[in-house]
């Protein structure tokens, strides 16, 4: 039966278009699920195009994913009234029965069955009600290896899934489960096969990377710690460059950041939750480390690469986030060696402890200190932009040619810009930096040619 159906699409020549809402795990975890449906003879197509199904993959971290879904479904039903739509993610999780009551969906999988997602369609027919295949989210306790490649010049590398904190804000433990990791050879295998399909740049990915090797063979165990990890992925012959996403800063030791500092292939740029400068408020939060511990990580990490970018989540208007504690956190990234914010405004989720906390901010306040945040941020980057003005950096350009410009990233995550030459896609050039433009990307002058074509 199954060779049938495989038969049928091949002949048929289905096409299918995927929207990735949220992280960098979610468009890995796209990849490899779009990677599936070719295997069953669709054809891929960009998700503004006509196709037969169109599947998109949700976010539930604030309540403007939520809000982007049914924006989503109504560009593909645009696209294609007829075409067939499914919703899978960590919305699809939390509140399926909500997404398949959106008008033009069809089905709805959760956490374990979106990896399945070939074997829950038919013959691509609209459906009356939106069907809903989900679990209960303790039955997500497997690991299911992901990576992103072919649409860009870097890939999204799914090193670690779920998360075992319990912050009162997110809901991410009830739409992922429990932490769990791939195992150590099989990120090998596919960092290696990144490598070879010529993609320069890994950036590792995970709920909580810093939990690296918990769940590795199916138990609470550490088999290898995330400092393994790192060693051993520098090893991997043909990639040029690996980059850490966000990992927490009681998971980030020094040991790792000495390692970095050393490294040919990690790049100096850090991405660390910082989520509030009070140490009240991050109490309220269940964070696990204070204020103290997130300085000393920033100061390590300047001592030993004092040209490294290192970006810090910030969330505003938290239950209980009086103007003072704003203030403080405002003073405190004010101070701090850092280069940009990722500012969130907090929004209430449901079945998370912080809906109930008393001190609720007003809307127009979370507003108000979420814009400041983000003047904050915007002068934090221009001021690492300038400090790094002269200095010789390499350069990967990426594959996109916007209004006649073709842009790049150094392994410190300066944004560059040049007149646009498709010779440059996906190629390293070594560049001084030399002026910040009226948009903020940089200006530079060639040093050398293609350094590691």
């Amino acid at each position: 039966m199954q060779s049938q159906k495989q038969d049928y699409r091949i002949e048929m020549k289905k096409k299918v278009a995927f929207y990735t809402l949220g992280c960098k795990l979610n468009f890995s975890e796209t990849s490899t699920i779009a990677r599936g449906f070719t295997e069953e003879g669709f054809e891929r197509v960009p998700f503004s195009e006509p196709a037969d199904m169109y599947v998109i993959n949700t976010c539930s971290v604030t309540e403007n994913a939520d809000k982007r879904f049914k924006t989503v479904v109504k560009q593909a039903q645009k696209s294609n009234p007829k075409a067939f739509v499914a919703a899978i993610g960590c919305y699809a999780q939390l509140k399926p029965e909500e997404l398949a009551a959106v008008g033009g969906v069809d089905l709805v999988l959760g956490a374990t069955e979106k990896f399945k997602i070939t074997d829950y369609i038919n013959d691509l027919s609209k459906n009356d009600f939106g069907e809903v295949h989900s679990c209960e989210i303790e039955e997500a306790d497997f690991y299911v290896g992901s990576y992103a490649i072919g649409d860009r010049t870097r890939a999204f590398l799914k090193v670690q899934d779920g998360c075992d904190y319990k912050c009162t804000y997110c809901t991410i433990p009830l739409a992922r489960g429990i932490s769990r990791s791939d195992t150590l050879s099989n990120v090998l295998e596919n960092a290696a096969q990144i490598a070879a399909q010529d993609i320069k740049e890994i950036v590792l990915t995970g709920v909580n990377i810093g939990d690296y090797g918990k769940g590795e063979f199916g138990n609470k165990k550490h088999e290898h710690t995330f400092l393994d990890l790192v060693r051993a992925l520098d090893q991997v012959q043909g990639i040029h460059r690996l980059r850490i996403s966000s990992i927490e800063p009681n998971l980030l030791k020094n040991e790792t950041i000495d390692f970095v500092a050393g490294s040919k292939t990690f790049v100096p740029h850090f991405h660390i939750p910082l989520q509030s400068g009070s140490d009240t408020v991050l109490g309220l939060m269940r964070r696990r480390y204070r204020k103290d511990l997130y300085v000393d990580r920033v100061h390590h990490i300047k001592q030993t690469m004092p040209h490294a970018c290192i970006g810090v989540d910030v969330i505003v208007g938290f239950p209980g986030e009086t103007e003072a504690h704003f203030l403080e956190t405002y003073h405190f990234l004010q101070e701090l060696d850092v280069s940009y914010l990722h500012v969130f405004t907090y929004s209430e989720r449901d079945n998370t402890l912080a809906t109930s906390m008393p001190g609720a901010v007003p809307k127009n306040i979370r507003s108000k200190r979420s814009r400041m945040l983000r003047g904050l941020s915007a002068k934090k980057r221009r001021a690492f932009y300038e400090g790094q003005l002269g200095s010789e950096r390499t350069v990967l350009f990426e594959g996109e040619n916007k209004e006649g410009y073709i842009h790049g990233f150094t392994e410190n995550y300066i944004k560059v810009k040049a007149p646009w030459d498709p010779k440059l896609v996906n190629t390293l050039h070594k560049v001084q930096l030399s002026e910040i433009g009226e948009d903020g990307v940089v200006r530079f002058q060639w040093m050398a040619e293609a350094v590691k074509a």
